[in-house]
């Protein structure tokens, strides 16, 4: 990389080229000049020499760290960056580009006019806790958070900002619940309390872990009713499921597969749950259904879900006594830590058991002593 200071100079309109001058006007009679690491020359005019140099020098070490930033790209909006941002994220699937553009719209009404450098942590701080005055849920607060930490940590990839200003200590906090776990008889109150063509969804729920969409999308060719197990591979749209491990099968015992076996019979058509004319189901007409049987189940609580029947049978998996790979495999988690964070109350108290391993070595070396024993 050269870095050179020369005497001010213009361009010279028939040859195109730059020129040595006297005054600019305005006082400026240096003018700094490098190549950046992708080739662009980068000037700047200073009035006094030491001006120059030290700025040759900031932004050479600024290099050197690899926080460079060209002038140009300093000048790039938030609402700039989030379209560009967007076009390349539009390979995405459909519904996750639609919630990357919902988040999208918080931010630019936020940040929207202002350069990307001109964000600092302080900003990010003060409009988490608007938000959260305003009466959005923690977890969406945190949800939009993270989208535009995405957003900042991309634009410090591309070249574009120096350093991001989300971190650690501006993230919101979770505001994550410890999920309800229904009780055995009240999922067996909730399955009769709904539609008989829809209990299939239920049974898929609470005794396989399947999400809305994964139950609604389940085809009849997904199920090996023989062996036992199910193969979820795509969601209501027909879309695949996003991920391998989402994809995982799931062993299921003779009982739940004479079930569903039943109720493929009984209603037709090619998807486990249906409409009851041997249609495809929708997550619509599930969700309304579990509105609809809430209150018919004494103590299930107003905002329980279709989604919160996976807590019951990893509460089920945790009470048998199975270890936490065994409960992320069959919730199809993408790391135990996932499982731990959501579920790591349910396992048995690990302190009483930390004290009797302990106690039971001191009873040991008491009774030693009391007997003489070595």
């Amino acid at each position: 990389m050269a870095v050179v200071i020369d005497r001010w100079r213009r361009m010279d309109r028939a040859t195109g080229k730059l020129v040595p001058t006297a005054r600019d006007g305005k006082g400026l009679r240096y003018l700094s000049h490098f190549r950046d690491n992708s080739g662009c020359e980068v000037t700047k005019a200073f009035a006094l020499k030491r001006d120059a140099q030290r700025w040759l020098d900031e932004q050479t070490a600024e290099m050197v760290r690899g926080t460079y930033v060209h002038p140009t790209a300093v000048k790039t909006t938030v609402g700039e960056w989030c379209e560009t941002w967007l076009s390349g994220y539009a390979s995405r699937r459909p519904r996750t580009v639609r919630q990357a553009r919902v988040h999208i719209a918080q931010i630019t009404t936020a940040f929207g006019n202002r350069p990307l450098a001109a964000v600092r942590p302080s900003d990010v701080k003060s409009w988490t806790a608007r938000l959260k005055a305003d009466g959005l849920a923690d977890s969406y607060v945190y949800a939009l958070h993270n989208r535009l930490s995405q957003l900042m940590s991309d634009a410090v990839h591309d070249g574009i900002l120096a350093r991001s200003p989300c971190s650690r200590r501006t993230t919101p906090g979770a505001g994550k619940p410890r999920p309800y776990v229904a009780t055995t008889e009240q999922v067996w109150a909730l399955h009769d309390a709904v539609g008989e063509h829809l209990r299939p969804a239920i049974l898929l729920g609470a005794f396989v872990g399947l999400r809305t969409a994964e139950a609604v999308g389940l085809r009849v060719a997904d199920v090996d009713f023989m062996r036992g197990i199910v193969r979820p591979v795509q969601q209501r749209d027909g879309e695949p499921l996003k991920s391998e491990t989402s994809r995982t099968p799931l062993p299921i015992p003779s009982e739940l597969a004479l079930e569903l076996s039943a109720a493929v019979a009984r209603w037709g058509g090619d998807y486990v749950v249906t409409d009851g004319a041997g249609r495809q189901s929708s997550t619509w007409a599930i969700e309304r259904a579990m509105r609809a049987a809430r209150p018919k189940v004494d103590g299930l609580p107003e905002e329980f879900r279709f989604h919160d029947l996976r807590h019951y049978l990893a509460s089920l998996l945790i009470g048998s006594g199975l270890d936490v790979k065994v409960v992320q495999h069959r919730l199809r988690h993408g790391s135990a830590k996932t499982t731990l964070d959501t579920y790591g109350h349910l396992w048995p108290d690990s302190d009483e058991s930390a004290r009797a391993a302990v106690g039971a070595v001191l009873a040991a070396r008491a009774d030693c002593v009391r007997t003489g024993g070595a």
